[in-house]
């Protein structure tokens, strides 16, 4: 089988005849430039044209590259200042006498959240009662759900609904009624839904400890 470098005259004289017939062929195909050796300047104004769109493409590439690195780069940020913030809103929760006092006061502020609430498929003093069969709809199994749009937004975040924006429900587990915590953030990097379940998970579970679930 003939190389990539050498191909047999079947091919090139295939490839030469279709190129003539189809000047505008790499025009238009910017992208196969990515693949191909680039012509020397020798060899006229043409092949320069050429080489130079080689080198543009291969820049748009690279740029494209560079902003995907920057976003991941800039996610991951997000998600190690998200775990830290739930290490110091665990803390919090231990030394609290009060733990549904510690998630409505201190922990917006610990978590960067314009608003947090406990939400019960029951009625509490303190959490917001929902209706039953609510935390199953919504979580469908998950413990973790980050939202761009907030649904259900007066049901879960009552007078705060008018700042939903980006939420994540958080399932709080154990024996009783459903319950979730929902998290509300007007800045969509607060709340980083590709590393940042892990940490809200286990800050679920916390809850669920302090509560005696």
């Amino acid at each position: 089988m003939p190389s990539d470098s050498q191909p047999d005259e079947a091919d090139a004289a295939f490839v030469a005849a279709f190129l003539r017939a189809h000047p505008a062929w790499l025009a238009v195909n910017p992208d196969l430039y990515r693949i191909l050796a680039p012509p020397a300047r020798v060899h006229g104004d043409r092949l320069a044209d050429h080489m130079a769109a080689m080198v543009q493409v291969e820049r748009a590439h690279a740029a494209a590259m560079a902003e995907r690195a920057d976003d991941v780069l800039a996610a991951g940020r997000a998600a190690a200042g998200l775990t830290g913030r739930v290490q110091e809103a665990v803390l919090a929760l231990l030394r609290s006498n009060d733990p549904m006092d510690c998630i409505t006061s201190e922990m917006p502020g610990i978590l960067a959240m314009d608003a947090i609430h406990m939400c019960m498929e029951a009625l509490h003093p303190v959490a917001r009662p929902l209706p039953q069969g609510t935390v199953g709809r919504l979580l469908n199994g998950r413990q973790v759900l980050f939202r761009e749009i907030a649904t259900d937004a007066r049901l879960l975040h009552a007078e705060a609904a008018g700042l939903a924006g980006h939420d994540a429900l958080v399932r709080i587990p154990g024996e009783g009624p459903p319950a979730l915590l929902a998290l509300l953030a007007r800045d969509a990097g607060t709340l980083d839904p590709i590393q940042g379940a892990g940490a809200l998970g286990f800050l679920g579970r916390a809850v669920a400890a302090a509560l005696g679930r």
